[in-house]
């Protein structure tokens, strides 16, 4: 499944997420969500580099340019302060939002 058919707020999560772990590139985000979630969830470039500006813009992120692993200029982006309380706050409302919907899921 493509991320674009997710709710913007859940690609957010999955960007603070991935960037939580340390610096990454636009590719290398998009590679991360792949392979973690066992090829599931597929986020697109078309939604991605957006998603990074806007979380750039509210000061989620921070963005300089680096040289990547195979010697090609990218912009690497990291969590700053207010982006790991965002991701704090944002994991809860998703496990929250997740029990809500297996609930209703499993109601008879």
């Amino acid at each position: 499944m493509a991320v674009s058919a997710l709710p913007q707020r859940a690609l957010d999560l999955l960007v603070l997420k991935t960037l939580a772990r340390g610096a990454n590139h636009g590719y290398g985000i998009l590679l991360h969500v792949h392979d973690a979630s066992a090829n599931l969830l597929r986020v697109e470039e078309g939604s991605l580099y957006p998603a990074l500006h806007r979380l750039e813009q509210a000061g989620l992120l921070k963005a300089e340019w680096r040289t990547s692993e195979n010697n090609r200029r990218a912009k690497y982006y990291t969590l700053t302060t207010k982006g790991r309380k965002q991701l704090a706050a944002e994991q809860r409302n998703w496990e929250r939002v997740a029990t809500g919907v297996s609930r209703v899921l499993q109601f008879s």
